[in-house]
């Protein structure tokens, strides 16, 4: 896909590339401190958060293992269905570990909260959240979410991690989808 193809397909950029990065610098320092002197495992839910994953943890001033899930509630649309399904579990066990769960997005809330109560129930010390984005208007439950990037609006969003059918998710900033993408 050319740049100029990738222009049509967004209307708007919301936070770019640089904007991210500070961002991750600045919860790094907060989490470095935070969990000073305790096991904390950072657990991040693929696909979307890999960039987040990525920088955020190369941005943390120490050596913290990371671990990963994959669960699913959308499939190839753009609304969660609710309804989550495990497609990768845990390698490590959470007992008496302090779990920093790492999202790309906020959006319905409703795999996040499905997530906390899962972690809590295999014997977590604690259980905290690092989404990079949320979406408070398309909240369906409230979800404790400890550190938060950026609030955007109730849109389809695109790149850093987040994509559309698989594609966009290499693009540097966080964008709008265009309408006709998915129409």
């Amino acid at each position: 896909m050319r740049a100029a193809d990738i222009a049509s397909d967004i209307t708007e950029v919301l936070v770019t590339e640089e904007q991210i990065h500070a961002k991750l610098d600045e919860i790094a320092a907060h989490v470095a401190e935070d969990y000073r002197d305790k096991d904390l495992l950072l657990v991040g839910v693929l696909k979307g958060a890999v960039m987040v994953m990525a920088d955020f943890s190369r941005a943390l001033p120490a050596v913290v293992p990371m671990d990963w899930m994959a669960v699913s509630s959308y499939g190839a649309g753009t609304r969660s269905s609710g309804v989550v399904q495990i497609r990768k579990d845990l390698d490590a066990d959470l007992t008496g570990r302090h779990v920093l769960i790492v999202e790309d997005i906020i959006d319905s809330g409703l795999t996040l909260s499905w997530l906390l109560e899962n972690f809590a129930s295999r014997g977590a010390a604690s259980v905290e959240v690092f989404a990079l984005l949320r979406k408070p208007d398309a909240a369906k439950v409230e979800v404790p979410c400890r550190y938060i990037g950026f609030d955007i609006p109730n849109e389809f969003v695109i790149g850093y991690g987040l994509d559309y059918a698989e594609k966009y998710r290499n693009l540097r900033d966080v964008a709008i989808l265009a309408p006709h993408v998915y129409a």
